[in-house]
């Protein structure tokens, strides 16, 4: 376990979980009443050194939220030969109130993009519970020029939800990856990527939808 890695008590303001609007869609149910933990079993990666992320939960149960202070991916000028991919897996342990099972229906990233002309970017995400196939990742990429706040969102339609199994506790795996080339036009200036702002820290957000488990 990463040492001073904590479950946050500070909770963000969420969005409640967004569904595409489909006349076949099943009624979910709504989120339980109770609270669910989530507690951090592992993190690895160059991305999130111990310390520098936090999760928390939203107090209608309907998302949490990974927080992190040191992910940045950077090439071009003098910048470190590994820095180009940085990359973070959470392996979150998440009690769920009896009778309940759920699924992640998104997830938003946001971050700061600093591209110079001819240079590109990619974050990419994947899930996955215990024991299950690693999902094919999803990546949204990016070109240069570009010098502002980026912000991803991964939907999953509510066929292709993946729940998590009823009276199992299987530990909930989030891989994610920032990659940057810095190209042929300006190598020798810095292009970068974070999973983090100005100041500090940024919200990463997963929405969840929920079920009763069959009796």
């Amino acid at each position: 376990m990463a040492g001073g890695l904590l479950l946050s008590g500070a909770v963000a303001a969420l969005l409640t979980t967004a569904l595409p609007a489909q006349s076949s869609s099943p009624v979910f149910d709504d989120p339980p009443p109770d609270k669910i933990v989530i507690d951090v079993a592992t993190v690895n990666g160059s991305g999130c050194p111990a310390g520098t992320a936090a999760v928390a939960v939203s107090p209608d149960n309907t998302a949490f939220t990974v927080t992190y202070s040191a992910y940045l991916a950077q090439a071009g000028g003098n910048s470190d030969p590994t820095a180009f991919r940085k990359n973070c897996q959470l392996n979150l342990v998440v009690h769920v109130p009896q009778g309940f099972t759920y699924a992640i229906a998104s997830a938003d990233y946001r971050g700061f993009l600093s591209l110079q002309p001819g240079a590109s970017a990619t974050q990419k995400a994947s899930y996955y519970f215990q024991g299950s196939p690693t999902t094919v990742p999803l990546s949204h990429p990016y070109g240069g020029p570009y010098n502002d706040d980026w912000q991803a969102t991964d939907t999953t339609d509510w066929a292709q939800l993946v729940w998590a199994p009823c009276g199992v506790l299987r530990n909930f795996n989030i891989n994610t990856e920032l990659r940057v080339n810095a190209g042929s036009a300006n190598p020798g200036k810095v292009s970068f990527m974070t999973m983090d702002s100005t100041d500090g820290d940024i919200s990463t957000v997963y929405h969840l939808a929920w079920k009763e488990c069959p009796h």
